[in-house]
């Protein structure tokens, strides 16, 4: 006896910050006074070459994670995030594939109802971040196309250069917020600005 083809089944990939959450770096850059940490994945398109530049001024003005972590635990999920989540997730599976580290998520993952995210993690020796490494490079798409190969459908929404690989991988990519120099470079991607729009854009393409 033959097994029935199972139907595609859907799941959608958002990115962290940015799509649900305030961007870290842009509130530790607020607490400290530093300029030069407000610039994030929508300034460089390189992340390696972005988190260099950031450990280099966390080593020179000698902030350690404990104070980051005060930063992160006084932040809340963006205004209208949380029920947009619980809206999308009430339609579908919902992954989280996020740049940021296991150490920055975790608190905010409590907030939004602990959905599921794959990020990276930070290597930190006496409250110094001194390192970081990262689950695979370019998992954002990686990860899109596994689940393609579990015969998923995925939409994908994000805000950011390292989410264009995500998008691209997808049956269907939004941009959500981002910028107009993104949106310019990749009008493939339907832009977004508001919750009620993106749901009704991924939902639409379920």
């Amino acid at each position: 006896m033959t097994a029935t083809a199972a139907p595609q089944q859907t799941i959608v990939t958002l990115d962290l910050e940015g799509v649900l959450v305030p961007e870290i770096w842009i509130a530790v850059a607020e607490r400290t006074g530093i300029e030069a940490l407000r610039r994030t994945t929508r300034d460089e398109p390189d992340y390696d070459t972005l988190m260099k530049y950031r450990l280099d001024i966390l080593e020179r003005e000698g902030l350690t994670m404990s104070l980051i972590a005060d930063v992160i635990g006084g932040l809340e999920p963006l205004p209208g995030a949380k029920r947009f989540l619980d809206a999308l997730r009430d339609r579908t599976q919902v992954i989280i594939l996020s740049d940021t580290f296991e150490q920055f998520g975790a608190p905010l993952m409590r907030h939004l109802g602990m959905p599921t995210i794959l990020c990276h993690q930070l290597i930190v020796r006496d409250d110094r971040i001194v390192d970081y490494a990262l689950r695979m490079p370019d998992q954002k798409r990686h990860a899109v196309n596994a689940l393609r190969g579990l015969n998923y459908r995925v939409i994908a929404a994000g805000d950011s250069y390292n989410d264009a690989a995500m998008l691209g991988a997808a049956h269907q990519g939004f941009w959500f917020h981002a910028p107009d120099t993104i949106t310019a470079q990749f009008p493939q991607f339907p832009a977004n600005h508001t919750y009620d729009e993106l749901f009704t854009a991924i939902t639409g393409a379920l």
